[in-house]
């Protein structure tokens, strides 16, 4: 997922203030909170992406769903608000989340599959890529995706292995234009 400009800048200057003041694992975990908020929460995604709303009417309504944050949090939410980027709010939150885990050496990786999987599927998926360490901490998100009609994609990172049907089938439709 591409993060914009505006998201990186404020989550590092999140994160430089977090360091400092020895938050930041507080903070962590209250952004992880925000991007939950702010993904099962159409109509709150709505109410900021509204213009005609004013900061202050946005400010007072985040403080009132943001009450049990950190100062630290809070003083975020609202400055993001004052800018005008409260459309970036989860993506801010989302970076500082993937700072913070790039510092504790998290891996993040991401499956897509045409279908549920087991566990026992899942295990072997990754213990058989050479993408994945195992013996590491690493944050797995399992996307079901039945258009890929069959196999996975596993994605760490920025390198991918796309072992899907529809990605084979699309090369050999590929293969037969050319020939």
């Amino acid at each position: 997922m591409l993060t914009s400009k505006v998201a990186k800048r404020y989550a590092q200057g999140l994160l430089d203030f977090t360091n400092e003041s020895g938050q930041t694992a507080t903070v962590f975990s209250e952004m992880k909170d925000v991007v939950k908020i702010m993904t099962e929460s159409q109509d709150l995604k709505k109410f900021f992406l509204t213009p005609y709303i004013d900061s202050k009417k946005k400010v007072e309504v985040a403080d009132e769903i943001f009450k049990g944050l950190s100062v630290s949090s809070r003083n975020l939410i609202t400055l993001v608000i004052k800018h005008g980027r409260e459309n970036q709010l989860k993506n801010i939150a989302q970076e500082f989340i993937n700072k913070v885990e790039d510092i504790n050496g998290v891996q993040r990786v991401t499956l897509t599959t045409a279908t549920q999987l087991s566990k026992g599927n899942l295990e072997q998926i990754l213990k058989t890529s050479n993408l994945v360490k195992i013996d590491s901490n690493f944050d797995l998100q399992v996307n079901v995706k039945p258009e890929i009609l069959g196999g996975y994609i596993l994605r760490v990172g920025d390198q991918q292995i796309d072992a899907s049907v529809k990605s084979k089938l699309n090369q050999v439709k590929k293969d037969f234009s050319l020939n």
